[in-house]
């Protein structure tokens, strides 16, 4: 029998392996070495602190929207348009270009003269494009149409002195005022009893058309005789 599986054929050999070359180095790898606990608490304390102060920014962000918006309709209802025979305040633009509210200065403060301006608590009032002068006047800043409103309410009567309400106009600090608005009203009681005397409310509101530096103030005849709840007057305006 022929054995087929031998052959005098040379089979091919595998090539030797190709030295190395001289003369070139190979690149070392060095490990870079890990941070320390230390560093990686104040990276860890940082990225904390960076992440809490957003929030906070974002808290205090909201909340100061919240409050603006809030005093701005506030000061929008207070006005005589905001209560009587106006739409709801939803319906209403909330944000004027100039507008003031003031709140009323306590009685215990008034000093001098009887007759007078009624002082405002500046810490109160509500100002927008608007300023103010010794605590009773306002200072147009804006030239145009303000809608004007005011409301005295008078607690006591005098058989001499009229229960009396003006709106003083002065076109700076240096010219002479003059009335603008003026309401009375009186009172039916017995004045000699003053256990639980009625009241009687001077209200009054018109369209003025102001310049800027123009000056507002509201003047009564006897300050005495008026009741400072802070409900009782009012006083302010828009531009319309």
């Amino acid at each position: 029998m022929i054995n087929t599986y031998q052959t005098s054929v040379a089979l091919p050999q595998a090539p030797p392996p190709v030295p190395p070359r001289l003369g070139r180095s190979q690149p070392v790898l060095i490990p870079a070495p890990l941070p320390s606990p230390g560093q990686s608490k104040s990276l860890l304390r940082f990225l904390v602190c960076v992440v809490v102060l957003q929030l906070f920014l974002s808290v205090v962000g909201f909340f100061y929207l919240y409050y603006n918006e809030r005093q701005i309709s506030q000061a929008t209802y207070s006005s005589p348009q905001g209560r009587v025979g106006a739409p709801p305040i939803g319906k209403q633009e909330t944000t004027y270009r100039a507008l003031a509210s003031m709140v009323v200065k306590n009685s215990s403060t008034l000093y001098g003269d009887r007759s007078g301006y009624i002082e405002w608590d500046m810490q109160h009032s509500v100002f927008k494009n608007i300023n103010y002068f010794h605590n009773s006047w306002l200072t147009i800043l804006e030239p145009g149409i303000y809608f004007v409103y005011s409301k005295v309410t008078f607690s006591k009567g005098s058989s001499i002195t009229p229960l009396v309400s003006l709106v003083k106009l002065r076109k700076s600090e240096e010219e002479e005022e003059k009335s603008v608005m003026i309401a009375y009203c009186s009172l039916n009681n017995d004045m000699k009893s003053g256990s639980n005397p009625h009241m009687c409310t001077a209200t009054q509101q018109d369209m003025i058309e102001l310049e800027r530096g123009n000056q507002l103030s509201i003047w009564v005849e006897d300050r005495s005789l008026v009741d400072y709840d802070i409900s009782a007057i009012s006083f302010g305006m828009y531009k319309v």
